[in-house]
């Protein structure tokens, strides 16, 4: 039984309500004086409570997709590709065989999440566009990391062959998954809306985790002698899209998002990487990355300790490094969230040539809700800052094949007011 399977709940809850009925039926027998009693009493109570917590953690997780299997729950993740795959052959459905040899840093991947998210496009791809899972593989830092890939239907259409496309990369909070990105937050789904209406220009999405060690929280740090996750994201993952899909080559067509810690995330690359990406959208972000128990120790020891930290602290970087010419969006609400303070400091802080936008709502949460409500506002800000068409693909180009599966298929009333 997989980990996120509806049977896998449904056995856990079964288990529960048997514990249950056994301590109702034992409990007489077990309400006697002596010490066996009540050492039955405690283990007949402690199994009921765990069985009870482990059916509703089983159900928490079917539900947002924590974690994708038992080996990430227990910390076993695989750390390279192995033999030769190939996508299924679809006809009609817009889709189209993937071939993913030893060795791809995209390879297709199980759809049994994608299936489970609603209003993703269907029908021919060059009419609604579509949606992809895929595994992307790190070629220095051997990370496999899963994520989903929205094409837009000009991806698919004869007049655009030629044409790379700009790319908005998705991150999700800890200790979320790329099924929050694609179901709660609705990352596809607004940003093919927007694009329908003529909002938002054609714009490739690519939805991943930064948990890229779970359950470790990375904070999207290479740590030392650990997981390397900035390296993953500014180097691993712009090159493996680059050698399958038809995204543009430059800096200028690639932005970063994300919420909570995956907004902090955003910031962070793109502050430290402007050559990478050059436009970040970040949703209830901190500015600072400090160890906790879900991290450990992100910055190792010894005399670099301090730079290493100093480096992730973005209100140090402002005031003692030169700023990076990138342009960079906050989010955060005047009452209902904690870090608003912090982002107003943030938003005074930015000097030129970085450009800061932002937006405030008077109420709100640190929730998805309140995420969703950014998103329209969010995605057509960052869109603005990219380029297209990015470059072309030279006619002697050779289409790579990519992997593919099957695909599945309220404006906020603040606007982003932009800071110099």
């Amino acid at each position: 039984m997989g980990l996120t399977s509806e049977t896998t709940v449904y056995v856990m809850a079964a288990v529960a309500a048997v514990c249950v009925a056994l301590l109702v039926w034992l409990w007489p027998r077990l309400a006697r004086h002596g010490l066996w009693q009540v050492l039955g009493r405690l283990a007949a109570v402690g199994v009921t409570q765990v069985t009870i917590v482990a059916a509703f953690g089983c159900w928490l997780n079917s539900s947002y997709q924590f974690f994708g299997s038992w080996s990430e729950l227990f910390g076993n993740v695989d750390t390279a590709p192995v033999g030769v795959s190939q996508a299924d052959a679809r006809d009609g459905a817009g889709t189209v065989t993937g071939v993913a040899v030893k060795g791809a840093l995209i390879q297709p991947a199980g759809d049994e999440q994608l299936r489970r998210v609603s209003g993703l496009p269907t029908g021919p791809a060059a009419v609604n566009g579509r949606v992809e899972s895929v595994k992307v593989v790190g070629r220095r830092t051997g990370v496999v990391d899963p994520a989903f890939v929205y094409l837009p239907p000009q991806y698919f259409q004869k007049a655009y062959h030629r044409q790379r496309f700009p790319v908005i990369v998705a991150l999700s909070g800890y200790p979320g998954s790329i099924f929050n990105l694609a179901q709660y937050l609705r990352v596809s789904q607004t940003a093919g809306e927007l694009q329908k209406s003529g909002q938002m220009q054609p714009t490739i999405m690519v939805m991943i985790r930064p948990t890229v060690a779970p359950p470790r929280d990375t904070e999207c740090v290479d740590v030392p002698g650990g997981p390397q996750t900035e390296t993953f994201l500014a180097k691993d993952l712009p090159e493996a899209l680059k050698s399958v899909y038809r995204v543009g080559h430059d800096a200028s067509a690639w932005g970063v998002m994300g919420y909570s810690s995956g907004g902090s995330c955003a910031l962070q690359l793109t502050m430290r990487n402007p050559h990478v990406y050059t436009t970040a959208g970040a949703l209830s972000p901190d500015y600072e990355v400090k160890d906790d128990p879900t991290t450990g120790n992100l910055f190792g020891s010894g005399p670099d300790r301090v730079n290493r930290r100093n480096g992730h602290d973005l209100m140090w970087r402002l005031k003692h490094l030169p700023a990076p010419q990138v342009s960079v969006l906050v989010a955060d609400s005047k009452h209902g969230e904690r870090g608003y303070p912090q982002t107003l400091a943030f938003i005074k802080a930015v000097k030129a040539p970085m450009r800061v936008a932002s937006i405030l709502p008077d109420h709100g949460s640190h929730n998805f809700p309140t995420w969703v409500r950014e998103m329209p506002a969010t995605l057509k800000w960052m869109n603005q800052q990219l380029t297209f068409p990015q470059d072309v693909v030279p006619r002697h180009h050779k289409k790579p094949a990519h992997a593919t599966v099957r695909a599945s298929g309220p404006e906020p009333t603040e606007t982003a007011a932009t800071h110099r």
